[in-house]
């Protein structure tokens, strides 16, 4: 068995400050530590690791499945789980990329944390992982603000993070507002950002050592052939949601429309964005996959 990982293990996951609701973990464990110890255990059954390697192809030839790598190598299998997970969603603001790891960054809250000291960050985005990281940032920020396009958090965030947020005396949350702007120093690196209130329009330009934008996510799926079913946002179809002529992958929930091909976690159309059930999902996968496999096996009646 063979993992193809294009970054590093975890993915999404292993860059999350505190994951607070995986079982077995009362006060919570932080993604490096959890996707360590899944590696270290994947490991230990054998499982090889191609890491920094990219699938940029996948074709079928009978009851195999041949993977293109972006080196030009290829790797054959009979069966092939999708779980590549999903991409940070960029801001889409010129000066903002511009100054992408010169002060601002995606999802990288984890890594960055301790490099501001006594500094004021602001975090975009209104979900759970952007909650996260303003925690998280705020342990070591002398003060971090929370941008929300929308009028409230508890439409995208968890409860208990709303509360979180709201007793840390250095973390504030401005809604209804979207960063308008990023300005440079004279090295090139974030000196201020400038925020619009999207109510009545109005700029204002506020002092900033660090943006993380954690604006939602796109499907890493973009390589799959057409014979690989997905949704108007890209996300593979599993399962019914197939429709019933389409089931290929066995009765399978997690089998898509390509014979030998499953999808597991965030990138699987209607999933649950959890880690835990993105752990569920690829425990469950297996018993198809063995079915699947199985069948292959099987003589073929005359």
């Amino acid at each position: 068995m063979a993992v193809v990982e294009g970054e590093v293990v975890g993915g999404q996951a292993g860059t999350t400050s505190l994951v607070r609701n995986y079982l077995g973990f009362p006060r919570g464990v932080s993604g490096a530590d959890l996707a360590y110890r899944a590696f270290m255990q994947a490991r230990s059954f054998g499982v090889q690791f191609l890491i920094a390697r990219v699938v940029t192809g996948l074709r079928t030839e009978r009851d195999t499945h041949v993977l293109t790598l972006d080196d030009g190598s290829e790797v054959a299998a009979r069966v092939v789980v999708l779980a590549m997970g999903v991409s940070y969603r960029r801001m889409q603001i010129p000066s903002v990329d511009a100054l992408l790891g010169r002060g601002v960054y995606y999802g990288a809250a984890t890594t960055e944390a301790a490099g501001l000291l006594g500094e004021k960050v602001f975090v975009v985005g209104g979900a759970n992982s952007a909650g996260q990281a303003a925690i998280h940032l705020a342990r070591f920020a002398a003060q971090v603000t929370l941008v929300v396009r929308g009028p409230s958090l508890a439409a995208g965030m968890s409860d208990y993070l709303v509360r979180e947020i709201a007793v840390h005396s250095n973390l504030t949350v401005r809604l209804n507002t979207e960063i308008a702007e990023a300005r440079a120093d004279g090295e090139g690196r974030l000196r201020a950002a400038v925020l619009r209130d999207r109510t009545v329009g109005a700029t204002e330009e506020v002092p900033a050592a660090a943006i993380f934008a954690l604006i939602g996510s796109a499907p890493r799926s973009a390589w799959l052939p057409e014979t690989v079913m997905r949704d108007a946002h890209g996300f593979v179809l599993t399962g019914t949601a197939l429709g019933s002529d389409a089931i290929t992958s066995s009765d399978s929930p997690f089998g898509t429309s390509l014979a030998g091909v499953f999808a597991v976690g965030d990138v699987r159309a209607d999933s649950i964005k959890r880690v835990a059930s993105a752990v569920g999902e690829g425990s469950a996968a297996i018993r198809f996959v063995h079915e699947y496999l199985a069948a292959l096996r099987e003589p073929v009646a005359t």
